[in-house]
């Protein structure tokens, strides 16, 4: 059975749970990091030597890299459907996963690690503004991508889908002033429909742990 290491309160984890859950793949989910530790452990820095989460056991294939799990679970799981086949359409799904990792994820956590986790009386308050102004750009990339398409890739859900969901999410539960970005907020309010998306990104520790303090 296919094993994965990591907790459901963090983003690079919820991708592959989401994915998981969307392609039905019978799965053990353990949780570490953070307050659940694990990632030091000998062990755990044999399979994953960097000591962060995702990493997952696949009847003996170990992989990390949250982005680099979901291509492979979709490849395998679902070729044709989650994970293009045609070349061109590959590379466009995967030059849009490449800049979830290397562009909007970057100012998406740095928000998180600014806003929420940073108590309000040591909060750089200009830094945050900035945050949020970059990847409000990031953002309106999306919007402009979505228009005319139902999901990233078009007509269907996708692996793309699944790398910027736990984003979009938090985009819209961050106590922020946020521009109108209708083709965004359509897609998201799509995802929102779906059976494995919405219970999943609003349960328990996925929420509290978003919110800064009232007033803040």
């Amino acid at each position: 059975m296919l094993k994965i290491w990591g907790r459901e309160d963090s983003l690079n984890v919820q991708k592959v749970m989401l994915c998981v859950r969307e392609l039905g793949i019978p799965h053990e989910q353990i949780n570490a990091g953070r307050h659940y530790g694990i990632i030091g452990e000998p062990w755990y820095l044999a399979m994953n030597p960097n000591g962060f989460i995702p990493t997952i056991d696949d009847e003996g294939f170990v992989l990390w890299e949250s982005n680099a799990i979901v291509k492979y679970l979709c490849a395998k799981h679902s070729a044709g459907n989650l994970s293009p086949i045609d070349p061109l359409e590959y590379a466009d799904a995967d030059r849009w996963i490449s800049w979830q990792g290397s562009t909007l994820g970057i100012t998406m956590r740095q928000i998180l690690l600014n806003l929420v986790r940073t108590p309000a009386e040591r909060r750089d308050h200009k830094l945050v503004d900035e945050l949020i102004a970059t990847t409000t750009k990031h953002w309106r990339i999306m919007n402009g991508r979505l228009e005319g398409r139902h999901y990233m890739m078009g007509p269907r859900f996708t692996m793309v889908d699944i790398v910027f969901a736990s984003h979009v999410y938090r985009w819209f539960a961050y106590p922020i002033a946020r521009p109108e970005l209708l083709h965004l907020e359509a897609w998201y309010k799509r995802l929102c429909e779906r059976k494995h998306y919405n219970p999943h990104f609003t349960a328990g520790d996925a929420v509290s742990g978003l919110r800064a303090p009232a007033g803040s």
